[in-house]
């Protein structure tokens, strides 16, 4: 993909080529007698020679060796064009030069004259300073068109993957939690219905609300509010659910959707025993610097046997923050000394941070 460049970057090349013309119009003016303010054209024409074949020198490199040789790693023959158009060029100057100077302009008879190759190296010099210098502004061009075309392409690569990943979470949470109302039918129709009224609401959300990068992190919250409810329609009086809400009223603070889902699900997968007490406690807050969740569980690992789950979403959750928030969160796990607690906690930094 080509990158176009920007108006500024346009406007400031137009303004560099007509600089140039205008030194390049001017500069005869400094070499020619200023004894008199009658400007004698032929004089000028011939002190135009040198950068007159500059400016050739420069858009034959501009327009033709650089983007069509140098470019597609055709070097020697780029190397060759470059050599020949200099030689011919300079060669052209030095016989109009030497016509001029010395049939037109006679030189007094006791002066020795410079020699002509002495000139001649100069021009040839002159010439090859103006190819470099063109190559050097078409290779500075070609850079910054080829970074930020591969900022284009990163970026791309990154919505795709995380459009995937979206596309992939979906499913994974409908599954989890139409098991969960599949387990409710067995024993609670009642529940069941009610569960179904609430996946209804979770549904509008995962599937219209939440395909922007970014939503309100307060429409985030009523997501895991109505998550956590859905959840304890099947749980027994035995299960502490404790939330805790910090935000701003209405946030609009912006945050990826569902990032904290997964880590909740994998709370109810792990944290929830039927024969022992198990409790649940998601803590979410706000400040002007970061977003911070913390979900503590008590721990009640499943058996190997237990396929009931396949971990994906966590791994999920840790691609999406790499991918969205490079640099800028910081995720630590922790299992308590007696191996009864597991505390995940998620801080998303608001501002550049380097953890």
């Amino acid at each position: 993909m080509r990158h176009t460049p920007s108006p500024l970057y346009r406007w400031l090349e137009i303004f560099l080529h007509i600089l140039i013309w205008s030194m390049v119009l001017a500069s005869p003016l400094l070499f020619m007698p200023q004894n008199n303010v009658t400007l004698h054209w032929n004089e000028y024409l011939v002190h135009s020679l040198v950068p007159f074949c500059l400016l050739v020198v420069f858009y034959l490199n501009y327009f033709g060796y650089i983007p069509h040789l140098l470019f597609k790693e055709r070097l020697f023959r780029f190397l060759a064009a470059n050599a020949l158009s200099i030689l011919v060029l300079a060669a052209i100057v030095r016989y109009i030069s030497h016509w001029f100077f010395f049939h037109q302009m006679p030189r007094p008879h006791n002066r020795i004259a410079p020699p002509e190759t002495m000139f001649f190296l100069r021009d040839v010099l002159s010439l090859l300073f103006s190819a470099c210098i063109c190559v050097a502004i078409r290779v500075s061009r070609r850079w910054q068109e080829t970074e930020a075309a591969m900022r284009e392409a990163v970026k791309s690569r990154t919505e795709a993957e995380l459009k995937n990943l979206r596309n992939q979470l979906n499913p994974h949470f409908l599954l989890n939690t139409l098991n969960n109302i599949y387990a409710l039918i067995a024993f609670d129709t009642d529940k069941a219905q009610q569960a179904v009224q609430e996946l209804s609401k979770l549904l509008r959300y995962v599937l219209y609300d939440n395909q922007s990068m970014y939503v309100p992190l307060s429409s985030e919250v009523d997501f895991i509010r109505n998550y956590v409810e859905l959840m304890r329609i099947r749980l027994t009086s035995g299960v502490e659910i404790v939330t805790d809400f910090h935000i701003k009223p209405d946030s609009r603070t912006p945050i990826a959707p569902l990032l904290f889902i997964s880590l909740i699900e994998n709370a109810f997968k792990h944290g929830i025993s039927p024969t022992e007490p198990s409790f649940i406690h998601i803590r979410l807050t706000e400040d002007e610097q970061t977003i911070c969740c913390q979900i503590a569980n008590s721990h009640h690992p499943k058996p190997r046997t237990d396929k009931s789950g396949s971990g994906i979403g966590l791994e999920q959750v840790s691609k999406r923050l790499e991918l969205i928030y490079p640099g800028n969160y910081r995720w630590e796990k922790q299992l308590s000394g007696d191996a009864k607690e597991y505390i995940s906690t998620i801080t998303i930094f608001l501002t550049p941070h380097r953890v």
